[in-house]
């Protein structure tokens, strides 16, 4: 299991590099990508695809090579082989068969965001790409809205406004979060400060949106140290609102504020302009 560099080709190290060389076969994620990071090694090996798409199909052909004594390097397109990357199938099957796996370790986008964001590095737990629809995304964030840890995210372009619009409604403002775009490449850039100031930046400066992306953001705080305040139960239950019925909204809006979930109930049924009902709240 071979880090490739996330950006800047000076991060390879001078093991990545040899074990590269000494292997019969590279199993690559992108062999385009692979091909050309070989050439700027001076190096020039076989290479084979595998990645989400095909990697079940591949793993029979894979396993007789490592049968014959062949080593096989397996890289992805950046960083770390296996995080948000194919090779967890080819990894379970080796090591069931009694064929040693290495890692070469090196880049890796997660650790290298939060080695620079700011952000407290103690605990923290890696949450890859959220959902791409909406009502999937918002119903996952939250479930993590009272996690203490702090979070680290990657994220699309064309999905970066949208889904921190999202992180703010469910998190809540003031979050404390990093945004690191293009890490280690030209235009590396590092955007600081609360949930709502980056969601502001994102729609109104175009670069946050070009190139890859890694967001990390605070975890939350002790929320039994305070009670969520009404007006704020209330805008979270309405924006759920918009989306789903009151009897969802109300058990969501109860995750993200620690609220009862009864007493968010009955802000949504006031919202549609009904009358509450302790019993069905409740089911």
């Amino acid at each position: 299991m071979i880090a490739t560099p996330i950006g800047n080709l000076g991060d390879l190290s001078p093991r990545a590099r040899d074990a590269l060389a000494q292997a019969d076969l590279v199993a690559a994620e992108d062999t385009r990508r692979t091909v050309q990071l070989l050439a700027a090694m001076g190096l020039s090996r076989p290479v084979t695809s595998l990645h989400e798409h095909n990697e079940s199909a591949r793993i029979g052909e894979l396993m007789a090579r490592l049968e014959a004594g062949a080593v096989i390097a397996l890289v992805s397109d950046a960083g770390t082989p296996l995080l948000s990357d194919p090779g967890y199938e080819l990894v379970r099957a080796a090591r069931a068969a009694g064929h040693e796996v290495r890692a070469v370790p090196g880049p890796s986008a997660i650790t290298a965001a939060l080695s620079i964001a700011g952000i407290p590095t103690a605990r923290f737990c890696f949450e890859g790409f959220l959902p791409a629809r909406g009502r999937e995304r918002r119903e996952r964030l939250a479930q993590l809205a009272h996690e203490p840890r702090t979070l680290v995210f990657f994220e699309a372009p064309h999905r970066i406004q949208e889904s921190l619009a999202d992180i703010t409604a469910a998190f809540g403002a003031e979050r404390e979060a990093a945004l690191g775009r293009e890490l280690t490449k030209a235009f590396e850039s590092v955007y600081r400060g609360t949930l709502a100031g980056l969601s502001q930046r994102a729609r109104d400066d175009a670069n946050v949106a070009r190139g890859e992306i890694t967001l990390v953001v605070a975890g939350a705080p002790d929320v039994a140290a305070s009670a969520v305040a009404p007006a704020e139960l209330g805008r979270i239950v309405a924006l759920l609102a918009k989306e789903l019925p009151p009897s969802k909204a109300a058990s969501l809006a109860a995750q993200i504020t620690g609220a009862r979930r009864s007493d968010a109930y009955d802000v949504a049924v006031r919202l549609a302009g009904g009358v509450s009902s302790r019993a069905e709240s409740a089911g």
